[in-house]
């Protein structure tokens, strides 16, 4: 019996081709995950801590309209630590 090495026959030449897009999209998918590690990520997270620092000075600002409104004792806040300091008036936390 003779080999078949037509082209539709899905000889070696296609299983070459196969195997040559597997490495291009296996190289392609490393250079996307390098840049989402590299890039993406870190930026991500500078954005989120400014977002949280934002949404807790923001929160601050309204318990303290709270308290003023209430007349209550001021909250736990008002103990500063050394990771904490107090916030001044007219400074910025970011």
């Amino acid at each position: 019996m003779s080999t078949n090495n037509t082209p539709n026959s899905g000889g070696p030449g296609i299983g070459h081709r196969i195997e040559e897009a597997v490495e291009l999209i296996e190289m392609e998918l490393r250079h996307a995950i390098a840049y989402v590690n590299d890039a993406v990520i870190p930026q991500v997270r500078r954005e989120s801590i400014s977002a949280m620092r934002t949404a807790a000075d923001t929160l601050r600002n309204l318990a303290d309209r709270f308290e003023q409104r209430s007349g209550a004792a001021p909250g736990p806040r008002s103990t500063a630590t050394e990771d904490s300091p107090p916030k001044t008036s007219g400074e910025s936390r970011s």
